[in-house]
Formats: structure tokens, C-alpha cells, sequence
């Protein structure tokens, strides 16, 4: 990437999204202009494509999982690395039209994972009410404003934008839920080691036995920790996956180095999604002495000096 931070930012919108609030958590008011894109896809080809230097995205939620569209938009098209992760709380309202009452509901709009986190709540309150899917949560309340649907759940922000009543105040089903969203840019130079790192990549392993067992190996025996690993199809073909995974450390660590190396050894494709400091706030076990890169340029030296023929 180039050497010089970005400057114009994409994120997935409109505004008033979980996705704005995260960036403003990474990127200060005044580091550079930002724009809403209308979907992931949209938002990383925004960044594919010159238009932004960089661009937010969510990957995964505590509650409902990963997110599809950003996983399968980074395994597919150009290459993109993550160069940051932000973690946010996310705490829901519903909004109608000012004078609407709960009684009135009858349509409630909203992302997909949100519906998904107030779906007790929104049954046990509303059970009449038809929940239909919109693109973001501020999509959801800006068609409330414009009167497509009767309510949204969404964030304050978004409420408070589109100028909408809230009617009730944090009716997740799961308090506490939180968001992890990614910053990614067009591969280039990788922040640098923190030794707080985490590296994410996509692997296919084909349809034969032991693929997936082979891969985990490769970590396991350099005692590398896997901090997130789901399947997802090819589309090519039923039986074959791509693997998503994030795992402790930094490609430019000698073990994870050599991990990476020998997946691409042992898997049809590998897909490096980048090295990063990470967000939250567990860190990295202490290594053991032998998982160490001293250990492993000793171990090197030894090799060596085998294949030199020394006595050792």
C-alpha cells in the first residue's frame, strides 16, 4: 500500500450506519474525507478501483456471526489487505415517524443482523409487525422518514438524522453485543509488527481427505493460535470450501512466515489478507522459547551446517 496514510475513506453507508461511527472511532474528524457506499461490494470496489485510499467494512458479529458479503468480497476480485480491525458496541433503538405509536406498527425495517439481535424483543413488542431487510440500519430509517415502512431499528444517530421518534432504547436481545469491522487497502507495505498482531488469509483446500486436518497442522505444530476459522462455499462446485481464518502473529514472524508458506504447499490457493495490530484487549499468549524466532534461525543455522557437512 502506499507509503502515505489514506486520506479518502469508503465505508458502508448511508450515513448514520455502525460503519460511520467505527471509522470515526479509527480516524480522527479531521484525517481526510470519507463517503458512503450503498453495499460491501460497493465499498471495497471503491477501493479496488483509486476512487478511496481505504475503506470500513463490518466482518463479524459477536452475536449473528460473519458478515457474507464482506467475507466473500474479500476472498474474490482484486486483492485487498486489512490494515486495521475496529471493535464497536452496538445498541439498538426503534424510530417512527413523530406521532406514530407502538400500536400503529405494522412494518419494521432493518438490516438483516440487526432484525436478527431484536428478534425476541421485536416478537414479545410488536408481533403483528412485518420485519422486512433493507441495506444498513440508516437505509431502514431513512425509508421510515420517507414513509416505506412505519419503524426501524437502527442506531441513535441515524434516528436523530432522519429526524425520527424513538420509541424504545436498547432492545437487543443480547446487551453488550459488539461488531468487529476491518480496514482494508490495496496490498503494499504492512503496518509493522506490534508482537499484539493478528493475520487473516482464505485458504481452498479442495475435496480430498484430511484437507482441512492438514491445514490446521501447519499452525498447530508451530504452536500458532487460531483466533476465528469458518467455511464458506466456492461456488465452483459442492464439497469444495474456502476456509476464513485469523490466527495470533504477524507474517513477518518466522513461525507464521513458515506457516503461510506451507499452506501454500498443501492447499489449491491461499489468499493473504493481511497482518494487523489487534483490536481487543486479550493479546497474544507469551511464546514459548521454541516458537520463538530466535529458535528458528538457530534451528536454521543448525540445518545448515548439516547440509554443509559439519560435525554438530
Amino acid at each position: 500500500m502506499p507509503g502515505t496514510p489514506p486520506t479518502r475513506f469508503a465505508y458502508l453507508g448511508p450515513e448514520g450506519t455502525f460503519a460511520e461511527a467505527a471509522l470515526s472511532s479509527a480516524v480522527a474528524s479531521s484525517g481526510g474525507t470519507r463517503f458512503p457506499c450503498p453495499s460491501v461490494a460497493a465499498a471495497l470496489a471503491a477501493v479496488r478501483s483509486g476512487e478511496a485510499d481505504a475503506g470500513l467494512v463490518p466482518l463479524e458479529n459477536s452475536v449473528e456471526g460473519s458478515v457474507p458479503a464482506t467475507m466473500d468480497g474479500l476472498r474474490d476480485g482484486d486483492p485487498l489487505v486489512i490494515t486495521r480491525e475496529v471493535f464497536l458496541d452496538v445498541a439498538f433503538v426503534l424510530v417512527a415517524r413523530p406521532g406514530v405509536s407502538m400500536a400503529q406498527i405494522r412494518t419494521v425495517a432493518s438490516h438483516p443482523h440487526a432484525l436478527a439481535q431484536c428478534a425476541r424483543w421485536l416478537s414479545g413488542s410488536l408481533p403483528g409487525a412485518a420485519l422486512l431487510p433493507e441495506t444498513s440500519t440508516a437505509a431502514a430509517a431513512e425509508a421510515v422518514a420517507a414513509g416505506r415502512f412505519d419503524a426501524a431499528v437502527c442506531a441513535a444517530i441515524a434516528g436523530e438524522r432522519n429526524r425520527l421518534a424513538v420509541l424504545a432504547k436498547d432492545i437487543a436481545d443480547h446487551p453488550g453485543a459488539v461488531t468487529r469491522f476491518v480496514l482494508v487497502r490495496r496490498p503494499g507495505q504492512l503496518p509493522s509488527p506490534t508482537g499484539n498482531d493478528k493475520t487473516s488469509l482464505v485458504a481452498v483446500v479442495g475435496d480430498r481427505t484430511g484437507a482441512l486436518l492438514s491445514l490446521l497442522s501447519e499452525f498447530a505444530v508451530r504452536g500458532i493460535s487460531l483466533t476465528r476459522i469458518e467455511s464458506r462455499p466456492t461456488r465452483e462446485r459442492l464439497g469444495v470450501y474456502s476456509f476464513s481464518l485469523d490466527c495470533e502473529g504477524h507474517v513477518a514472524e518466522q513461525r507464521v512466515g513458515e506457516a503461510l508458506a506451507a499452506l501454500h504447499r498443501v492447499c489449491d490457493e491461499v489468499r493473504f489478507l493481511g497482518s494487523y495490530p489487534r483490536a481487543d484487549d486479550r493479546g497474544n499468549r507469551s511464546l514459548p522459547v521454541e516458537s520463538q524466532d530466535a529458535a528458528f534461525a538457530d534451528a536454521g543455522a543448525w540445518l545448515a551446517r548439516v547440509r554443509a557437512g559439519e560435525a554438530v
